[in-house]
């Protein structure tokens, strides 16, 4: 992690790991965010897997689940939902950075899902997939939330590389996108979704400067920090950035002192919006293809169904 962080620190553009958000205290806000009424993302992508999965789980047949990022899995529920009326779902594996809160979802979700085995684990995403022997198959790999936009181009397709490396070729991959903006999707309304009237997403931006100073033993100040967040056309992005509001010095033991200039920000999350010749290009890039895409009727969020490119 320290290392991690000098090196974010040290570039021109300082920047920081999303992934450093996801304490317990990050991700009970993030799932507050997900129920903003800005936050369009969960609510489309939760009507989507509505219409589509009982459809798409009675062609495939999944055996199995793996999540990556599944944080409280509200939206795997529907998944799961349609595989156990199916008939066909024997194993879920929710894969979390946030070790606590993955245990506390899983042990919800074995109550709700008698029938199914929840074996939880915690890890990085971006680490090699460590997913259990023997899974049932055919197993559905599962990324939602638009969380690929968290990665550069090259790291996401890196990502889903690992990804396709894990699958035998009657598995398949379900992602979630979030579009760029259209003729039904304003920049406004999307640079809303990270900028809520509430301050929840600008009180989740600060967090992760709550964890440095937990983890590393670091001296931000968060008073001293403003959330700031934009849509930057060029790389059809959101970014999320902390601005520091004065001159300032922060140190963190083992990497000594970094200065922050009035005005300065670090970068702490990117966003990408996709749309289908972007995701086909990502796939392609990891060894995969676009079997199925659906997205909701304003153009706003699209479930995409992969496999392994033929």
């Amino acid at each position: 992690m320290l290392a991690d962080v000098a090196r974010g620190l040290a570039r021109s553009q300082k920047e920081l790991s999303p992934k450093y958000f996801y304490d317990r205290r990050g991700s009970e806000l993030f799932e507050e965010i997900t129920r903003l009424e800005e936050y369009y993302q969960t609510r489309t992508e939760r009507a989507l897997l509505e219409r589509m999965m009982p459809r798409r789980v009675d062609l495939h047949r999944p055996r199995a689940l793996v999540e990556l990022g599944a944080g409280s899995a509200r939206k795997s529920r529907i998944i799961l939902d349609a595989m156990v009326e199916a008939g066909c779902g024997r194993l879920f594996v929710p894969v979390d950075v946030s070790g606590d809160f993955l245990q506390r979802t899983a042990a919800t979700l074995r109550e709700e899902y008698p029938s199914l085995s929840v074996a939880p684990r915690t890890a990085d995403m971006t680490e090699p997939l460590d997913k259990p022997d023997g899974l049932p198959r055919p197993t559905w790999f599962a990324l939602l939330g638009s969380t690929i936009g968290n990665f550069p181009e090259a790291d996401a397709a890196e990502l889903l590389g690992g990804v396709a490396r894990a699958m035998n070729p009657e598995d398949r991959f379900l992602m979630g996108a979030d579009l760029k903006p259209g003729p039904g999707k304003s920049v406004d309304r999307l640079e809303r979704a990270y900028d809520d009237a509430r301050g929840v997403t600008a009180a989740f931006n600060l967090n992760v400067l709550s964890v440095l100073n937990r983890e590393l033993g670091a001296d931000f100040d968060p008073d001293r920090f403003r959330h700031r967040s934009f849509y930057n056309e060029e790389d059809d992005r959101i970014e999320m950035h902390l601005v520091s509001v004065a001159e300032q010095e922060v140190t963190i033991p083992g990497l000594g002192v970094t200065r922050l200039e009035a005005g300065e920000s670090i970068r702490t999350e990117i966003s990408c919006k996709y749309d289908r010749e972007t995701v086909a290009r990502l796939f392609d890039a990891a060894g995969l293809e676009i079997e199925s895409w659906d997205e909701d009727e304003e153009g706003m969020f699209a479930l995409v169904l992969g496999r392994h490119r033929h």
